[in-house]
């Protein structure tokens, strides 16, 4: 159950990251190309990121969490769980258990929404479509859809917000194929932070009587 929940965790937190191959064509009407790749250039020039999120899936309640991103290296804090991942080996502490997982991280087997890989998933195995232009306060935003061309992914379609002045993301709904959907909004977004290697590797020190599980 554990492992499960991990992986959903893990799963679900898409569009808040970097880095993937474009190795496909991607399909889509040419106003959601122009937004959506305007949204990956303006991530990919942002040496790191964090972003403080309110996580809702259907039917249960807001749960708080953050993810700071520095190329291949991510530290998410989520639903009592804390992963960190130096790019080389994943770390994840649940708190409740004061038990930490250990496992070397491998990208090929990371899924298509690996937080290191997710802002540009939209290259690879979505068909995208601009959909309208809405308001939220001030700003307007642009509603992308993504639909998934994957047989074997988990997900069915993904509803992006993405703000049409500053082209970051504001808010994404993803929809999978099981008929669940889980809710995403961004509450704090600060860009090119100064962030320590050191702080994406777990330190068995600052978790006094930790349990650590080594499934390398």
């Amino acid at each position: 159950m554990k492992h499960l929940k991990i992986r959903s965790i893990t799963l679900l937190l898409a569009f808040l990251s970097v880095g993937f191959t474009y190795s496909a064509i991607a399909q889509g009407d040419k106003k959601s190309t122009a937004i959506l790749d305007a949204m990956s250039s303006k991530y990919q020039k942002m040496k790191s990121f964090k972003a403080n999120f309110t996580y809702t899936p259907e039917g249960g309640k807001p749960l708080k969490g953050d993810v700071t991103v520095k190329g291949a290296k991510y530290r998410l804090s989520i639903a009592g769980q804390e992963i960190y991942n130096d790019g080389k080996l994943m770390a994840t502490y649940i708190k409740e258990t004061n038990e930490v997982n250990l496992q070397d991280y491998d990208p090929a087997e990371a899924g298509e929404l690996d937080p290191t890989k997710i802002y540009t998933a939209y290259k690879n195995g979505y068909r995208h479509a601009f959909i309208k232009e809405q308001k939220s306060g001030s700003r307007t935003l642009e509603l992308i859809q993504l639909t998934s061309t994957s047989k074997n992914s988990q997900v069915a379609k993904v509803e992006l917000l993405i703000d049409k002045v500053d082209k970051t993301i504001k808010n994404w709904k993803i929809f999978q194929k099981n008929g669940s959907q889980v809710n995403y909004t961004v509450d704090q977004f600060k860009p090119n932070l100064t962030v320590a290697d050191s702080y994406f590797t777990f330190n068995s020190k600052q978790y006094p009587g930790v349990e650590v599980v080594d499934l390398r």
